[in-house]
């Protein structure tokens, strides 16, 4: 079987319905995963979850298939928000798993994230996978049966036990923008004992009100709004799948993942000790790495990537981790993935606990101009060439870190050029301590791929 090879991306597989993704395509797919699954020795059950895009169920359907003619069998979690298959690696019988999403991207899009064990199948993985789902396949004389399992509710139980009825009534927005969180999200935050005010909550994979992607300003419009006519003392957002969250304060003003990531990393060193790794994405302002040192951590700067950071945090033993984007990763006290509807949880908790503010809370914290994350329309067969071409000619001038991309550092702030791993795009962020300087560095950047032949006007979406 022959289909188009660039929809297996570093961390998952995505693409268009009917153009690059077909019913076709995934039941390929679900035979390439179990004969992977078989080449490594893993011959157990996978758990198949889907987020609420209204093409979810034909691709499940064609996914299911593929899986059960190779005789392995599957368990069905339904249409739930992408944690909820992690967390149900961890309470159902099953080796492996596959979440049917398309994460934040638009609503044609779809897609799989795919586990072995508890690991995110990533790099290589999802390069064996697509030479094993277009190979020739051969008979199977055994089919695997369908089990059905709710996880929603015991996911709900899971997370009240862990974080506990609230003391004081947090006034709390959540945004679910029609996306896979609103089949939890009311239930968790009523269970929690919040004034919770919910926006959104109705399951709708078409985003008919605005697109569930919080790093992007506009679309936390309609929080910023609701939190500053109830009085809110913050408001959360969440992506369509659920992996990633956005935070909004009192007043409106967008908390980004780097400064949310400092009030996680502040209260796990202070409750389980100093000298611990807290790891981040490149992203991330210069803020959390001198908030993490001085709360006595090791900031560990990394690639952007839920997959290569759970790998990192798995290595140095990292109880938390984060990026820019809102993906928030906990190992202490739970799990190790990412998980937005824990994060909210349990900054509730930090919250309850400090009896203080998200503002009282990140107020010692040195707040530099910065923007947000600005993505460049590309091609996806030039952008990796781009940002190669881009660390060859910034590291001749100036101090790089080239982890992921490269950041150039200037001593009174950074610039940011990266190639996005999940889209046709280039990723920028800039950092100083005034705007005139911040305006000089983004223009370096800017002017170079002008010189390049790109565009740097910011995409539209």
């Amino acid at each position: 079987m022959a289909f188009s090879s660039s929809i297996f991306r570093q961390y998952d597989v995505r693409g268009v319905v009917g153009r690059d993704l077909t019913d076709e395509v995934a039941e390929a797919i679900g035979f390439g995963f179990s004969a992977l699954l078989t080449q490594r020795g893993i011959h157990g059950a996978i758990a198949v979850g889907r987020d609420n895009r209204p093409s979810g169920d034909s691709l499940r359907d064609a996914l299911v298939r593929g899986i059960v003619a190779t005789g392995r069998d599957v368990v069905d979690i339904g249409v739930v928000p992408t944690p909820l298959m992690y967390w149900s690696l961890h309470h159902e019988a099953v080796d492996a798993g596959i979440q049917i999403t398309g994460s934040h991207n638009p609503p044609e899009y779809n897609g799989f994230k795919i586990c072995v064990g508890t690991s995110s199948l990533h790099g290589e993985g999802i390069q064996e996978l697509y030479r094993l789902a277009t190979a020739p396949r051969g008979a199977s004389s055994a089919t695997g049966s369908v089990r059905y399992a709710a996880v929603i509710d015991r996911y709900v139980d899971d997370i009240v036990a862990r974080i506990g009825p609230l003391a004081r009534k947090i006034r709390v927005v959540y945004d679910c923008g029609n996306g896979a969180a609103a089949l939890v999200a009311p239930q968790l935050f009523e269970r929690l004992g919040v004034e919770a005010t919910g926006l959104f909550t109705e399951s709708d994979g078409t985003f008919p009100n605005h697109h569930p992607d919080p790093t992007v300003p506009e679309n936390l419009e309609d929080c910023i709004e609701a939190v500053r006519a109830t009085g809110s003392e913050l408001g959360v957002a969440f992506d369509g799948d659920g992996d990633r969250i956005g935070m909004v304060n009192a007043s409106g003003r967008i908390i980004w993942g780097d400064h949310l990531l400092i009030l996680y990393a502040r209260d796990v060193l202070a409750r389980t000790g100093k000298g611990q790794s807290i790891i981040f994405d490149v992203k991330c302002s210069q803020a959390l790495s001198d908030a993490v040192e001085a709360a006595g951590g090791v900031p560990v700067m990394w690639k952007t990537g839920h997959s290569l950071i759970k790998e990192k945090m798995k290595e140095t033993k990292a109880p938390v981790a984060g990026e820019m984007s809102g993906h928030m990763f906990f190992e202490e006290g739970f799990y190790g993935h990412d998980d937005a509807l824990y994060a909210a949880a349990r900054l509730l908790r930090i919250l309850d606990d400090s009896g203080q503010t998200v503002d009282e809370l990140l107020s010692d914290v040195p707040e530099f101009v910065s923007t947000p994350e600005i993505r460049v329309d590309t091609e996806d067969n030039i952008k990796f060439d781009i940002v190669h071409d881009a660390v060859a000619h910034f590291r001749a001038r100036y101090n790089v870190n080239d982890v992921d991309g490269v950041r150039v550092l200037f001593g009174d702030g950074w610039g940011l050029i990266r190639a996005s791993n999940t889209q046709p795009v280039l990723v920028m962020r800039f950092e100083a301590r005034t705007e005139p300087r911040l305006a000089e560095i983004r223009s370096i950047f800017e002017n170079w791929l002008r010189e390049r032949g790109v565009d740097p006007t910011p995409s539209a979406h």
